[in-house]
């Protein structure tokens, strides 16, 4: 196979793969995830916290050689008590896991261009800078007992 399908097939197949990456990080704290077909919703998976209870789960993962490897844009969502993103820095292979009501509030929403009204983050790069302290809640093992305590 020539080297430029490959390279388009592992960026192209990369999301997919972080996605049960996030997942079976999941089911090895002992959640109750359930896999959508269709990511038409913007939901990538759904954890399941007792009959009445469950949590919306959306992924997004960036690789070591994206030129941009913290920043996540274009997001398009309605904040709400059980919508959580969960976002993968592969360059740092750190999970940050962020609540859809305060990502909202540390996202920035794109005021003109092609996507006006749509949110972006910006992650830190650095692990002991102002911005890594402000996000250490979010942060790997903070991050999965913030959903533990939804």
């Amino acid at each position: 196979m020539p080297k430029a399908k490959m390279k388009y097939r592992n960026t192209a197949s990369f999301g997919k793969r972080q996605e049960y990456s996030v997942v079976a990080e999941l089911l090895k704290r002992e959640f109750d995830v359930y896999m959508t077909l269709v990511d038409d919703q913007g939901i990538d998976c759904i954890i399941r916290v007792n009959d009445k209870k469950y949590i919306d789960v959306q992924i997004k993962a960036r690789s070591k050689n994206a030129k941009q490897w913290n920043f996540f844009a274009a997001m398009n969502f309605k904040p709400r008590n059980n919508l959580f993103f969960i976002f993968y820095t592969e360059m740092n292979d750190t999970y940050w896991i962020i609540p859809s009501k305060e990502l909202v509030k540390i996202c920035h929403q794109n005021v003109s261009g092609k996507h006006t009204g749509k949110r972006h983050l910006t992650l830190p790069k650095q692990a002991t800078n102002k911005k890594a302290l402000r996000f250490e809640k979010y942060k790997n093992e903070n991050g999965f007992n913030l959903l533990k305590s939804f």
